[in-house]
């Protein structure tokens, strides 16, 4: 019953399923897409390790909400690794944070913050604003360690 098999037919779309019949709901969705970079930085006004100039391997996970189009499709994955490569991670990878980011001090929680606006502010722009039905980023998590992150979320971004 579960075992493999083989299509016997692929669905045609106006043949085996309407166009009308793609969208299954109207209710907001999140999707999440996860990337990582290598950085290196140091802390300014800290008494530790990390105020010599190191580096980590983030990983970055983002939640984007909206609602579907007629296809039943918020937003697509590759939409969102097309706004992480190019308005985002070229200021991140195998950079020197300190060099490439706005003045701030390189904490995870500063650099969360900068991600979480420059995604807010990519989905705005352009075709996408129009394209992706009411698309908002709901949170990013910044992992600067595999157990250490930060979090930037919308509810709290809001309330400045």
């Amino acid at each position: 019953m579960y075992g493999f098999r083989i299509v016997d037919k692929l669905q045609k779309i106006d043949v085996d399923i309407r166009r009308d019949q793609l969208k299954y709901h109207s209710k907001r969705v999140l999707v999440s897409k996860e990337f990582a970079f290598d950085s290196a930085h140091h802390l300014h006004e800290y008494e530790g390790k990390c105020k010599n100039l190191h580096g980590h391997t983030y990983k970055v996970v983002f939640g984007i909400s909206g609602f579907v189009d007629a296809r039943g499709l918020m937003i697509d994955f590759g939409d969102i690794k097309e706004i992480w490569k190019n308005k985002i991670e070229i200021f991140l990878d195998h950079k020197y944070l300190n060099e490439t980011l706005p003045p701030m001090n390189t904490t995870a929680e500063n650099i969360v913050v900068w991600i979480y606006e420059k995604m807010a502010e990519a989905l705005q722009q352009g075709d996408r604003a129009t394209q992706y039905d009411g698309a908002r980023v709901e949170f990013v998590r910044l992992y600067e360690t595999p157990t250490s992150y930060a979090e930037a979320r919308r509810e709290w971004m809001e309330l400045e």
